[in-house]
């Protein structure tokens, strides 16, 4: 029964940092665009091959060399262009 002396303390403690917590979230934004990370997903971001120190040029690779050069090709989206 001691116990519960200082269980309900540190119970009641956790609460409200999970409630002080849960209250810094909403006044600093992070439940504002809801919708907008949902539909992020959906964007279909191009894929950059990434050049390791050793690796052969990507024109040694026939695919590689294709990816590249539709990538030099296609028009800028929304998220190329500066901000």
């Amino acid at each position: 029964m001691s116990d519960f002396l200082y269980l309900i303390p540190v119970a009641l403690g956790m609460g409200a940092i999970g409630l002080g917590v849960f209250l810094w979230s909403l006044r600093s934004g992070q439940y504002e665009d809801l919708d907008g990370a949902a539909a992020r997903i959906l964007f279909d971001d191009e894929m950059r091959p990434l050049a390791r120190k050793g690796d052969a040029p990507p024109e040694a690779n026939p695919a590689a060399a294709e990816h590249l050069r539709v990538a030099a090709r296609r028009e800028p989206t929304r998220s190329d262009a500066p901000c």
